[in-house]
């Protein structure tokens, strides 16, 4: 059903937007706030386009990109802060790649007790 990368979401600094992919509209509003939060603040930091992709796989993976030659981007304050975020947001970012998982690829939740 879902080939390839699908985008969550993602914040320009370039042009101060944010954007969600329409269709993770269901998510609970606190889960959808913090991804805002999240972005936004990421690209006030160190400026550049920031997304969140998940691959194929359903991992969910933090892409960068920055406009040709911008001198404002910090790119290891980039890596810094994705470090950072990962340990920081590691249970939200391991709950939206299982709602990903189970919701979008189909795959079965398996219980070992």
């Amino acid at each position: 059903m879902y080939d390839g990368k699908v985008v969550l979401c993602g914040a320009n600094s370039y042009e101060e937007k944010y954007y969600l992919n329409p269709d993770f509209e269901q998510l609970p509003d606190d889960v959808k706030n913090e991804l805002k939060i999240m972005c936004v603040l990421y690209v006030h930091d160190v400026g550049g386009i920031l997304t969140l992709v998940f691959e194929e796989d359903g991992e969910l993976c933090f892409g960068v990109s920055t406009e040709e030659f911008d001198p404002m981007f910090d790119e290891i304050g980039s890596q810094l802060k994705i470090k950072q975020l990962q340990r920081e947001k590691q249970d939200l970012l391991q709950a939206l790649q299982l709602y990903y998982k189970v919701f979008f690829l189909g795959e079965e939740i398996n219980s070992e007790e």
